[in-house]
């Protein structure tokens, strides 16, 4: 109102001052004066208009709807939309979700959407909670060595004590996980902090268990969270919720760096807690690990959103361990892991993994410490000299999309560990995993799996055992 009457006020002080000007003209140079100042005149008249409407659209903007500016109220300025920046990663449904944890490159991100979040009062930062229940029940053969999860590694031995039992049936939830996401794309530095959680703790039960937390800015992570030298991209979609037995997969303290190289290409530095894991089964029982110091390596990734992606990553380690016997020892642990998923067809995905390496045990999926193993990162040989040991891990899975709601998944793992000759005969020597699956999607976010899978495992003396397991699985996610 108060910039209506401004312009009023304008427009007849003009008339008056043009008026007074006309009356004492006498020339047509004062003629000519006169309309110049009047060009003028209308020429700041615009100006002032264009700066009216401007503050009008500004004062609407930051009021809102239902909001009264006069009562005294103090309005924020208005959120800036978010633009979206998509990652070539394919989200890939899977009941075993694993790349939703993972750190990515600035703020790309595998829901350019943002379903699901909802702004923090007075903050730019976004914010989502989800929770994903979900029940598997499992049919043995026999004895499985882990009720919960397929453990290659656990097998019992055939003709031994604790294998056989006839078939054997398990219900569980403790697959169950609950999520907090934080976000803030519109300021610089695209910081994330990430929290996941679900209940496979030590015990029975349902029991806590810390997955990921971590915070992430200017592509700088710190946390705890995926080990720089796996690829959480390349898991295979298995209603089991421990995965094929090859996997890289190992969750520790680390900080790392992403480097965007160009367009399709990234790299990615790493220092992450050490964790020696020496057998001392056999020669030097009573040696205990020792850690030097900190694993580090990289790894460099392709991504195509058409295509897929491949990555090549690198670790190096100092394996250590401390013996009353034999004093203080340490080999160097180094190792190579490509993987890539594919997509292929129209509708289909492949994903493989290939790994080798010496030192490098404690990343394998199927690393579970029972009796008679205790760690194959590195063991004692006769003379009691401390040597890393030799691992070579391939695996390959193909998903074949049947229709919008039903997909399958086959899975193949297997894992050699070489041995040294004064290891326990039960040391842990070589296993195959094995799956096949048909995924009904109920829902958008309810699944209904249903699993057949076959393990096997060798121990270092030759001795063997093997189970199947018929499983069904139901997850369900809030987003």
């Amino acid at each position: 109102m108060k910039l209506t009457k401004l312009k009023t006020g304008v427009v007849i002080g003009a008339l008056v001052v043009g008026g007074g000007i006309n009356g004492r003209a006498q020339s047509s140079a004062d003629i000519d004066a006169l309309k110049s100042d009047m060009q003028k005149m209308q020429q700041s008249m615009a100006e002032m208009q264009k700066k009216i409407d401007a503050l009008e659209k500004e004062k609407s903007a930051w009021a809102g709807p239902g909001t009264n500016a006069a009562e005294g109220v103090t309005f924020l300025p208005p959120t800036k939309p978010i633009i979206p920046h998509a990652s070539a990663i394919v989200d890939r449904d899977n009941l075993n979700d694993q790349q939703e944890a993972a750190p990515r490159l600035d703020d790309l991100t595998l829901d350019p959407e943002y379903r699901g979040f909802i702004p923090i009062p007075n903050t730019p930062a976004l914010i989502k909670f989800n929770a994903k229940p979900r029940v598997d029940m499992m049919e043995d053969s026999q004895n499985s060595g882990n009720p919960d999860r397929f453990v290659t590694a656990t097998i019992p031995m055939n003709h031994t004590p604790s294998s056989g039992g006839g078939e054997q049936f398990n219900m569980t939830a403790r697959g169950s996980s609950l999520s907090l996401d934080v976000r803030a794309p519109n300021i610089p530095g695209n910081f994330r902090f990430y929290y996941n959680n679900d209940f496979f703790g030590s015990g029975s039960g349902m029991q806590y268990r810390l997955k990921q937390l971590y915070g992430q800015f200017y592509n700088v992570t710190a946390g705890f969270t995926y080990s720089i030298f796996e690829d959480p991209d390349v898991w295979p979609d298995t209603v089991d919720f421990e995965g094929p037995n090859s996997m890289i997969f190992a969750r520790q303290a680390t900080v790392r760096y992403m480097v965007p190289l160009c367009e399709k290409w990234q790299m990615n530095f790493g220092l992450q807690d050490p964790a020696s894991e020496v057998d001392n089964t056999g020669v030097n029982a009573d040696a205990s690990n020792v850690d030097h110091l900190p694993d580090g390596g990289f790894n460099i990734r392709w991504e195509d959103a058409k295509r897929g992606h491949v990555q090549f990553a690198t670790i190096f380690r100092d394996v250590g361990a401390n013996s009353p016997t034999t004093g203080q020892q340490n080999v160097f642990g180094w190792g190579l892991n490509l993987s890539t998923s594919l997509n292929v067809l129209e509708h289909d995905s492949v994903q493989a993994q290939l790994t080798y390496g010496q030192g490098i045990f404690h990343f394998c999926n199927d690393n579970f410490t029972y009796t008679g193993f205790n760690g194959g990162d590195a063991a004692y040989n006769n003379a009691g000299d401390l040597k890393a040991l030799t691992y070579l891990a391939p695996m390959v899975g193909y998903t074949h999309q049947w229709s919008e709601k039903f997909r399958s998944t086959a899975t193949f793992g297997y894992v050699n560990l070489q041995n040294e000759s004064a290891q326990d005969p039960a040391a842990y020597h070589e296993t195959y995993y094995t799956s096949g699956n048909l995924v009904w999607q109920l829902r958008k976010r309810l699944s209904v799996g249903f699993e057949c899978l076959y393990g096997y495992k060798d121990e270092k003396s030759g001795a063997h055992g093997d189970v199947w397991r018929v499983q069904t699985g139901i997850a369900y996610s809030l987003f």
